[in-house]
């Protein structure tokens, strides 16, 4: 934590007295109150309420009820105290300051604290010269942002490449190399500055609202994830189809299209577990038709059939929909009439051009035009459309006098898409509870994770620039909670044809949130459309996504038990080394697989840092490199760098065409022994892979491995555990001992010399384990 700092404080602002009302410490000023606020001992809100305005109580983003610990207050002759177990924030009476500390030390420290100016409110921060910022949502600007001022105002950037100062996911977070998360928790637009005029100053400003921000804390960066999901909200799980392979573009223009392309998918062996339909479903022509949302009848004649027939070769139907209703669309007049749509100053519908057509945007916000919206999806849900995609919901275009029902355009401009998400998702909980809904959103908000909001990094070109800042902006929004985070498989924008890109995109694409190729059509984004020896790269990194399948599901399944990312930065292995909080180039998946993908043309080596935690193991070839050594690796064409972490347990699927078709009654566990990991564990995960909450309903199974080595035998323990209302799937695991460095004298199985192969002299070693009892336990022993 920081123990240096440049510390301003507010010389204009006096003290006059504080009270302490039932856990929420209000502290009077000259010009206004502050209120404090634990939720828990690591996660402390404060708000200020300037003189002549009310406390605005409702938050958009927080999920969390404070819990009823007491903090204790104490007052000293200049200085108030507010202590939790784990916050300790305190008030200097003259000159006027607040300050926070954890576990002793200081973390941050209000400057002027708040300050109104003609066009802005702002909070503002005092940070050490040497901290390292992160967070703002999703931008291309190298990992550590500290030198920006960051527009808060979701918005695309077509095309964009290597760097992109603002995209469509702007979050009022902040997080520091000192391990603190700053949260201001408040929807209106404005500007996160990151220290841009090398003040050691960190700022929010907003044009209106709450002046409400929250502190957390934790001992690692896992904890200070989960602290901050904890008050956000968690991911629900996917549907398991959900990892499989979209085959996507912008876009089929035809039933018959669609047909052809899966058809090849089949012809070719190549797995696929949905097709995305761009905005070619519900007009001939990209202008003039948005808001239609009904299918063209003479380009999709039986769309319940075409549907019908997908699903039964295990391919879901997603649909793009839009909030823009042009007034050229057949759903204008009912908008109109229903009184759905967001209004000029006299309560008419606002109009406006842009690239579409003309338009009016559907008001998200007024329950009337949720219940005209999401009746629209119940219909098309009726053909048996499987998941939603929600384009252009920044929304695109959102000019400043239009109104919807709680505010401005600006002030609910960044949470559009975070309440047609919230939309959706009460939706199927009202209607269809026992599905998961897919929602892939464009633009959402802090917290948007829980409605179970697919974020994608927007329209990147397709270029290697493009492909060289995805791993940032992924490892950027997992730490603020939105998970998966993904990219256009292959790049979205331009003509561009090029096999190595593509191939080298799909290959970082196994190791990243969702799997899915998608691009304007000028250039196929689809594997079975390339050339054969790109279709059998292609070929092979889509049959590795789905073999990872029990292992990303599982990961799945911890971010939705913990907020922990599924993509991990680097100083998540280790917080004290500062050379880790800038790589982006490398970083984790999982705890346990560590990825570098190649981002340059003509690679044949790569230089690799590898984490001190652990020794790893190149996952193709089993070459070991020492933990914390920098290494350099050879680079080959049919696959990117992947290394597996000593001591840890791999599960992995047989083949499969369509997530349809897994079968999670044997599974492969791979063990990667290192006579340096002394202890390891890992959990399995399986449901049925489509009930909402099926862990929380008990509907599921978990199997546990744990690994303890001494001098001269390692023991591994198998437990299951399965949920009180499950049926449990998983019968049988092959396991797999690999990287065996000593000659293997005995194994033993529940105390039982087993005899099923000649294992000496094997550097692998194969074991079935059947579930028949409670516990197994295996113990090889070396000579």
């Amino acid at each position: 934590m920081n123990s240096v700092f440049i510390s301003a404080q507010n010389s204009e602002r006096n003290f006059k007295s504080f009270e302490n009302k039932e856990g929420v410490i209000s502290v009077m000023t000259s010009d206004g109150k502050y209120r404090f606020q634990a939720f828990t001992p690591e996660i402390m809100e404060t708000s200020f309420i300037p003189s002549g305005e009310t406390y605005i109580e409702d938050s958009y983003s927080v999920v969390l009820k404070p819990s009823e610990i007491a903090p204790t207050v104490t007052e000293e002759a200049n200085s108030i105290k507010i202590a939790t177990s784990g916050i300790t924030v305190i008030i200097n009476k003259k000159p006027f300051q607040v300050k926070y500390f954890y576990e002793g030390e200081e973390v941050i420290s209000e400057k002027t604290g708040y300050s109104k100016s003609e066009t802005h409110e702002k909070l503002d921060f005092n940070i050490a010269e040497y901290e390292m910022l992160f967070g703002g949502g999703a931008r291309a600007l190298g990992m550590d942002r500290r030198g920006n001022r960051l527009e808060l105002y979701n918005r695309a950037d077509y095309g964009y490449g290597t760097k992109s100062a603002l995209l469509n996911y702007t979050l009022p977070v902040v997080l520091s190399s000192e391990k603190y998360l700053l949260h201001f928790d408040n929807a209106p637009i404005g500007f996160l500055d990151l220290d841009s005029n090398n003040s050691n100053t960190l700022s929010y400003e907003t044009i209106s609202g709450r002046k409400t921000y929250q502190l957390i804390v934790g001992k690692t960066w896992e904890k200070i994830i989960e602290n901050y999901t904890l008050l956000t909200g968690r991911q629900p799980l996917p549907p398991r189809w959900a990892f499989g392979n979209f085959s996507s573009r912008f876009g089929y223009h035809s039933q018959e299209e669609v047909e052809k392309t899966i058809a090849k998918f089949k012809k070719d062996s190549i797995p696929v577990d949905a097709v995305i339909l761009d905005l070619y479903w519900f007009g001939h022509d990209i202008k003039g038709t948005m808001g239609n949302l009904e299918f063209v009848k003479d380009s999709f004649p039986e769309p319940k059939q075409m549907i019908s027939k997908l699903a039964d070769q295990g391919v879901k139907t997603i649909l793009v929909t839009e909030p823009f209703i042009l007034t050229t669309s057949k759903k204008w007049d009912e908008a109109v009439e229903k009184n759905v749509l967001a209004t000029d100053s006299v309560g008419n519908p606002f109009k406006y051009d842009f690239y579409f057509g003309n338009t009016g945007l559907v008001d998200i916000f007024k329950l009337k035009a949720q219940d005209w919206f999401w009746n629209i999806y119940k219909d098309l849900k009726s053909l048996g459309v499987a998941g939603w995609w929600g384009d252009l919901g920044e929304p695109e275009v959102h000019p400043t006098k239009l109104q919807h029902s709680i505010g401005s355009a600006d002030e609910v401009h960044n949470i559009y898409g975070h309440y047609w998400a919230k939309m959706i998702k009460e939706g199927y909980e009202a209607d269809f509870p026992e599905e998961r809904p897919f929602i892939l959103m464009r633009a959402g908000a802090a917290g948007s994770q829980r409605f179970g909001l697919i974020p994608w990094s927007g329209d990147v070109n397709r270029g290697w620039n493009g492909l060289k800042p995805q791993p940032e902006i992924s490892l950027q929004m997992g730490l603020q909670g939105l998970a998966y985070m993904h990219s256009d498989l292959g790049g979205f924008a331009g003509a561009l044809e090029d096999d190595e890109l593509y191939t080298r995109w799909l290959q970082y694409g196994v190791f990243q949130p969702i799997f899915r190729p998608h691009a304007q059509e000028d250039v196929a984004s689809e594997p079975v459309f390339k050339n054969e020896k790109t279709k059998a790269l292609a070929k092979k990194a889509i049959e590795l996504r789905y073999k990872l399948l029990p292992y990303n599901y599982s990961l799945a399944f911890e971010n939705h038990i913990s907020g922990k990312p599924l993509m991990r930065p680097l100083f998540f292995e280790e917080p004290e080394n500062y050379k880790m909080y800038a790589v982006s180039n490398t970083y984790l998946w999982g705890d346990s697989f560590l990825v570098s993908p190649v981002l340059n043309p003509g690679v044949t080596s790569k230089e690799v840092i590898f984490p001190s935690t652990n020794n790893w193991f190149d996952f193709y070839t089993g070459k070991k490199y020492a933990k914390g050594t920098v290494a350099s690796v050879n680079v080959v064409e049919d696959h990117i760098p992947v290394f597996v972490r000593g001591g840890a347990f791999i599960p992995m699927a047989r083949p499969m065409q369509t997530t349809a078709n897994y079968d999670a009654s044997t599974l492969d566990v791979y063990f990667y022994y290192d006579e340096q990991a002394k202890k390891s564990d890992a959990v399995i995960y399986n449901d049925d892979g489509k009930t909402p909450d099926a862990f929380e309903k008990g509907m599921f199974e978990l199997v546990k491995l744990e690994s303890e080595l001494d001098v001269d035998a390692v023991t591994i323990k198998i437990k299951k555990e399965v949920g009180k209302n499950a049926t449990s799937e998983i019968k049988l695991i092959d396991l797999h001992i690999e990287n065996l460095e000593k000659e293997v004298q005995f194994v033993y199985v529940n105390g039982i010399k087993y005899t099923g192969k000649n294992y000496m002299h094997l550097e692998k070693l194969n074991i079935p384990v059947r579930f028949d009892q409670n516990e197994t336990i295996i113990k090889i022993e070396f000579n």
